[in-house]
């Protein structure tokens, strides 16, 4: 099962993917955790996405693809994916389809938590006073990043509906409450 756990910034979708991930035994593959990595490493993608990351902006995708490509190889033996923050734009979307497909499999689910700009802002200004995360410390950029998923990414969403993955969960409520949702989804 390969799950796409999507969302605006401060949707909770980091949360959310721990408990599917527990509940599921689903590998997960978050782009964050992929970037603070490579970077961590200092790995020529690692500082090529530092760049764009510090100023809130996308990474470009030829560099999260390659990210996204090397995790799947060498966690050839996972039961699913949970793919947090990935795709974030059409042309990541069809490349991550294409790849696979090449290794016959797909993506089951897109389940994408719906949560209001005023609701995200306040999530990331909270989350920014225990992160330390450069991004979530100015309004500025957390407008900016909101307004980039809004223009960028929310085209991806069209792309599953066509392709009847797309489920909607109201994400604003209790962790447990948006987790049953999730799973009611997944389940039927």
């Amino acid at each position: 099962m390969n799950i796409i756990l999507f969302g605006p910034p401060g949707a909770g979708k980091g949360t959310q993917s721990d408990k599917l991930i527990e509940k599921y035994k689903l590998t997960h593959l978050s782009t964050g955790d992929l970037f603070r990595n490579h970077l961590g490493n200092n790995t020529p993608l690692g500082l090529e996405a530092k760049k764009f990351m510090d100023e809130g902006n996308l990474v470009p995708d030829s560099v999260v693809i390659n990210m996204v490509k090397e995790e799947i190889e060498t966690k050839k033996n996972s039961k699913g994916f949970i793919f947090d923050g990935f795709p974030r734009t059409v042309n990541q979307a069809e490349a991550l389809d294409s790849m696979l497909k090449e290794k016959n499999l797909t993506i089951n689910f897109l389940i994408s938590l719906e949560v209001d700009d005023d609701e995200l802002i306040s999530r990331i200004k909270k989350r920014a006073l225990v992160s330390g995360r450069i991004d979530d410390q100015s309004e500025d950029k957390i407008n900016n990043r909101i307004k980039v998923y809004n223009k960028e990414t929310l085209p991806v969403l069209n792309h599953y509906k066509k392709l009847k993955k797309y489920n909607p969960i109201n994400g604003v409520g209790s962790i447990d409450e948006i987790f049953e949702d999730i799973c009611s989804k997944i389940e039927k």
